[in-house]
């Protein structure tokens, strides 16, 4: 069983209090390691630390940082199977994509290091003789980076690469359920003598005190938290005490809409995909279907189907296994629940529609629900588990309206052949990603960014890397003696 410290100035240390916050394995319910449980204490000597070292790392060449987070990528890589057992061991993730996370990770430090060369300021004409106006990017300070347990490596290197790249000082706060991958990614920042102390740093504990105590901290300039709208709120009501920056990446209802022009099997594998990826706990996942009702009984079937072949167990210890077991109990009960309420508001269960038949673990059965109110929970709130409900709809306008009809507002797609249709689609919903005839999933030079309750700002591509830059502007008059 692993055994955690905080990593703050560059040195492993015991937080300040005396508590521990078991980690658990979703798929066996055994205890796998056990953090410490911080205090505002441990994040004041975070936040001390983080500024103390801002200046010097601000001052090292943009390449020299850039050779450095790329160098992160080649050591993950070098550790890419224990990375990837942790990740299976503590988050449930099948191997192929918990894999594939570790890869994309891999990847985004090495993308975000090629950024070292591409922050550029500007120069403007003035409206005064003999003066130059030069606008300069800057770091924007110490950013506190709150990591969720969904895809802890991925969103980590989201936040960590931007921030080192930029000349940012980072203190990250792994989910109290994944801290492992987390710890053992601070393994390599202690490995690297290159980075002064103070650069990065780690608390662990429970969101609702470190989250917030970071939030509220006079000396941290930018949050950037990946989760719920509920925390997110906490985050964003903290942060307004010191007017503070806030980039945030929370939930999603992603609708996919399915005209009767759409290629049928590409659409159900795609929606499959969408909807079952991490165990239905992403989220850009699928989270609704609205299905033209000349197509709906043709494509319930496939999805079905589909949907019956996959094999629920510990993905970890059973390579046959598709879907693997939600992040803890109330996860399962939660959704549970909402299939429950779903049946009793009129809803058919078409497939799964109970708890996984194993001896242990969070798992509840791929789950398909048709004839579906669309005022019911299900469609309304964020389900994050492997659960899809069915609507239909009879014109392209009805389905644009019930899909915008909706508080999220992150990501979308649409199933079509009709290039009219799916431009319709692109221009007219509210999305801040919509995708055509392919599943969800982001790109690192993209830009994963919400509107409404989805969020604000993100990390990914070029406007990510701004988000971590500010803008002074200089005005230089000089003397021209020809004059």
């Amino acid at each position: 069983m692993l055994n955690h410290q905080l990593y703050i100035n560059g040195e492993y240390s015991a937080s300040a209090g005396n508590e521990w916050i078991d980690v658990l394995n979703p798929a066996t319910e055994a205890v796998i390691a056990k953090t410490p449980k911080g205090t505002g204490e441990d994040v004041e000597r975070a936040v001390q630390a983080a500024s103390e070292a801002g200046s010097k790392w601000e001052m090292m060449p943009n390449i020299e940082r850039g050779k450095i987070v790329r160098k992160l990528g080649d050591e993950i890589e070098n550790r890419r199977d224990k990375f990837i057992d942790l990740l299976q061991e503590e988050q449930g993730k099948d191997y192929e994509l918990a894999s594939g996370e570790v890869d994309l990770a891999i990847d985004y430090f090495r993308y975000m290091s090629e950024w070292a060369r591409r922050m550029e300021g500007d120069i403007v004409p003035s409206d005064r003789p003999n003066e130059n106006i030069f606008i300069y990017k800057k770091p924007i300070g110490v950013v506190a980076g709150i990591i969720p347990w969904n895809f802890p490596v991925f969103i980590l290197a989201r936040k960590v690469a931007t921030a080192l790249v930029t000349g940012c000082t980072i203190i990250i706060k792994p989910s109290q359920h994944t801290p492992n991958t987390a710890m053992e990614f601070t393994k390599i920042m202690d490995e690297m003598e290159e980075v002064p102390a103070g650069v990065y740093n780690v608390v662990t504990g429970a969101g609702s005190e470190i989250g917030n105590a970071l939030a509220s901290h006079k000396d941290v300039q930018m949050i950037t938290m990946t989760g719920s709208v509920g925390a997110g709120t906490k985050v964003m009501e903290a942060a307004a005490q010191n007017i503070t920056k806030v980039n945030l990446e929370l939930g999603g209802k992603a609708p996919a809409i399915v005209t009767k022009n759409a290629d049928l099997d590409l659409a159900a594998e795609a929606i499959v995909t969408s909807r079952l990826a991490n165990n239905g706990q992403a989220c850009t996942n699928a989270e609704r279907l609205y299905v033209h009702d000349s197509v709906a009984q043709s494509l319930t079937e496939k999805l079905v189907k589909a949907f019956e072949a996959k094999k629920l167990g510990n993905t970890r210890e059973d390579k046959a296994a598709d879907v693997g077991p939600l992040i803890n109990r109330d996860r399962l009960e939660t959704v549970e629940g909402m299939v429950s309420e779903a049946v009793e508001q009129g809803a058919e269960i078409a497939a799964g529609g109970a708890r996984g038949e194993v001896d242990a673990g969070y798992f509840y059965k791929p789950t398909i629900l048709t004839n579906v109110s669309h005022d019911s929970t299900v469609i309304r709130d964020e389900i994050f588990g492997p659960v899809l409900p069915i609507v239909t709809f009879s014109t392209l306008d009805e389905a644009i309206e019930k899909a915008n009809d909706t508080d999220y507002g992150l990501s979308s797609s649409v199933y079509t052949e009709d290039l009219n249709e799916a431009m319709r689609v692109i221009n007219e919903m509210r999305f801040g990603e919509t995708y055509v005839n392919r599943e969800n999933f982001e790109a690192v030079q993209g830009y994963h960014a919400g509107m409404r309750q989805s969020g604000l700002g993100g990390t990914d591509g070029r406007h990510g890397v701004e988000d971590f830059l500010v803008t002074q502007v200089a005005y230089m008059q000089y003397k021209n003696d020809q004059a």
